[in-house]
């Protein structure tokens, strides 16, 4: 989608939006909860004029609500789809794992000195060296 085709949408829906509120605001109060308008010298009293402001409100409510969509519709159009970043991937292939199923050493990490695995656990101390109660 263009540029141009949705700020001119954006227009719309914009000026939908100040007519929608001043319709509303037009209209007769029916609580006067705060003591504001219903009163019977106002600007459109008679019934036809009620009926009119009414419709009008349904007809630009719709219209709102139709070119919310259409730009929100437009807004997903418009996006590039974004790529997986692949800057952690290593570049060389890594070793196959051994059949016995034992972890192998990272590429470029120092081998252990002895045979022990690295992450194996330090050995159990002899039974001399637990405190034991007197």
């Amino acid at each position: 989608m263009s540029t141009a085709l949705m700020h001119f949408v954006l227009v719309v829906h914009s000026l939908i939006a100040i007519a929608l509120v001043a319709v509303i605001l037009m209209q007769r109060s029916e609580g006067g909860a705060l003591g504001m308008g219903g009163g019977p010298g106002g600007l459109l009293t008679a019934r036809g004029a009620g009926n009119l402001l009414t419709k009008s409100t349904g007809i630009l409510a719709a219209l709102f609500l139709g070119t919310s969509i259409l730009l929100a519709v437009m807004a997903s159009l418009a996006k590039a789809p974004t790529t997986i970043d692949t800057s952690l991937v290593p570049t060389a292939a890594t070793p196959a794992a051994p059949a016995d199923g034992l972890p192998t050493a990272l590429p470029g990490s120092p081998a252990p000195a002895d045979d022990t695995l690295p992450m194996a656990l330090p050995a159990a101390p002899a039974s001399d060296d637990i405190p034991t109660a007197q």
